[in-house]
Parts: C-alpha cells; structure tokens; sequence
C-alpha cells in the first residue's frame, strides 16, 4: 500500500505538472521562452548523483524526513525529458484549434483540458507509464528518507531477504515476479498508447 500510494500521487503530479509546462512552451508565446525552454533540457546534463546531497540536506531541514513528501513533491516539479516529450506533440496540434477556443472565450486551462489533453493522449500515457515505473521501482529514494519500518516500500523489502551470512534466493524471486507483475500489466494494456508515444516522431503525423 506504501508503494501504491507514492507511485499513483507522483505519477498523478508528473502527468499534470509536465502538460501544463509543455503547453505553455508549444503555444504560449510570452518573454524569453526559448532560453527558459533551453534552461529546463539542460538540467538532463546533470546526474542525479549530483543532486542528491543538496536535496537531503533541503529536505531534512524542511522537516521531510521519514515523510512522504520527498518521494512524491519532485513529481509536481516537472522532468526535462518529459516536457519535451509532451512538447513535441502539441507542437503537432494546429494553431487554428486554439485560436478558434479562444474566440469562443475559453482560456488557456480550458485549452489545455479540452483541446491537447485529449489530442496528447499517447504522449500522456507514455509519461505516466515512465513515472509509475520510475516511482515503483524507486530503491534509493526511500532508503534515503524513509527510516520507518511501517513505511517501507516494496523494493526496500525485497532487500530483507538478503542477509550477511545467506540469500533467501527462492523467497527473493518469487517476490520479485510479483513486484515486477503490476508493471508488465501496465505496459501490457496500454502498449499501443506507449509504443506510439515513445516514438517522438509521431507527434508530426498531425
């Protein structure tokens, strides 16, 4: 339940959060765009590793440790890779479907709900099966955080199996096939979504 909850509320947050950058870079002009968007895809060139030191001391000194909020706020803060995923599609999305919501009065979050949520449904699939298995298969950020053994997520408790002296390998595999189950499901049911937005290109055929 500790591994549901953190994968859905930081796959809900990185899907919303990167739509709305994205559409705001594809079809919101406004001052200094280009270098803001060049800004957000440079932050790939920085590993994680990098990162991790300065997050845990922001953390601990916000009070987040043992909590949560580490596994689940950096979703709401965006992904480079992800933006510029949802990006390409609604550049694919004429300009005219947007001029026309505007005429007929709608904003810019109605644009976004009505008009390139739908039509950015592949690329959204595609982040959200990115996030969740990111966020399910995630080791290092609740052995970091998370010091309560009530709070422990899955990949965290396949590490008990493995002890100094000896691996209980057929208790360690079994469990493996049954954490790994929920994610080949995912990719099982929504493969068409995941195959067509993983291919960036697509986002072209207009």
């Amino acid at each position: 339940m500790n591994t549901i909850f953190i994968a859905t509320i930081a796959t809900f947050g990185s899907v919303f959060v990167n739509s709305l950058v994205a559409y705001a870079f594809a079809k919101i002009r406004f001052k200094c765009r280009p270098p803001f968007f060049v800004i957000a895809l440079s932050t790939m060139l920085i590993p994680g590793f990098v990162t991790m030191v300065p997050q845990y001391i922001l953390f601990s000194k916000l009070g987040w440790v043992n909590t949560y909020l580490p596994l689940i706020v950096p979703a709401f803060l965006g992904g480079a890779f992800f933006i510029f995923l949802l990006r390409q599609f609604m550049l694919a999305i004429p300009d005219e479907l947007i001029e026309a919501a505007i005429l007929d009065g709608a904003g810019h979050l109605q644009i976004w709900w009505h008009i390139m949520v739908p039509l950015t449904k592949p690329g959204l699939i595609t982040v959200a099966i990115f996030s969740f298995n990111g966020a399910w298969n995630d080791l290092l950020g609740p052995l970091l955080y998370l010091n309560d053994e009530s709070m422990y997520t899955l990949q965290i408790g396949l590490q008990t199996f493995k002890r100094a002296v000896q691996t209980q390998w057929h208790y360690l595999m079994a469990m493996s096939v049954t954490v790994l189950l929920p994610v080949v499901l995912l990719f099982f049911f929504f493969q068409k979504y995941f195959i067509e937005g993983a291919n960036i290109a697509s986002g072209s055929k207009g």
